[in-house]
């Protein structure tokens, strides 16, 4: 049997929910004032989607290693979606903010039970903005051990060095860490350095609730999430 020390974390889509694209469309335009009609945001999205093409030009090898790289792409491909500069920024904005990507009502639960059992916590992420702010907002950051996210490190999944690098900052073994996430083609490939690997559907929702299977697969024992009065989501 594996005796886990450790368990690396994705955040979106893992730990956080993701904005789709007429969420992310209907934001912007929320900030601006404008309108949101959801002709109006069918039609920014069909743009949008236009100009990034196939392959998808918002989704290039190495977006999420040079924050630089990341703005310029995205700046790049809405303005050829004939946005004007407004809306460019603005949808770039929410597309940086974190607080557009609430955590799953499980993960306070859990994440304090991993953490009171003594296991190190990890969050890897390929991302281009810090992460940090929202777990000190969420009361969480002191239960991560450390942050490994690719813009500050030049490196992203399913590239097998952010792995290793994540290893590192924990102290522990391939075969004592556990990885945690919600895509096969780049949280999978953590099992390529001897990682064992659990993938996860993609949240839907805050209430989604679908830690608690990592947390048995570290023998760890968790309190069900509070229940809160229903929200907006």
């Amino acid at each position: 049997m594996v005796e886990f020390r450790a368990v690396a974390f994705d955040w979106r889509g893992t730990l956080v929910t993701t904005l789709s694209m007429q969420e992310w469309v209907r934001t912007a335009l929320r900030r601006l004032g404008r309108d949101t009609r959801p002709v109006v945001v069918a039609q920014v999205a069909a743009a949008i989607d236009a100009a990034a093409g196939e392959p998808d030009r918002l989704d290039p090898p190495g977006l999420d290693c040079d924050a630089a790289f990341h703005r310029e792409t995205y700046h790049r491909v809405l303005a050829d979606a004939g946005l004007d500069d407004a809306l460019v920024g603005a949808l770039y904005a929410v597309e940086s903010d974190a607080t557009q990507n609430p955590f799953a009502v499980d993960v306070d639960p859990v994440l304090r039970a991993i953490a009171g059992h003594g296991l190190r916590i990890a969050v890897v992420s390929d991302i281009h903005f810090d992460v940090r702010p929202a777990f000190a907002a969420a009361g969480l950051a002191d239960l991560v051990s450390t942050f490994v996210l690719s813009h500050e490190h030049g490196v992203q999944k399913p590239d097998p060095r952010i792995y290793r690098l994540t290893l590192d900052r924990l102290g522990t073994v391939p075969g004592q860490t556990l990885m945690v996430g919600d895509r096969q083609g780049h949280d999978g490939a953590a099992v390529e350095v001897g990682m064992p690997t659990l993938l996860l559907p993609p949240l839907t929702g805050v209430r989604d609730e679908r830690l608690g299977l990592a947390a048995r697969l570290l023998g760890v024992r968790t309190d069900p999430p509070a229940r809160g009065p229903a929200g907006p989501w």
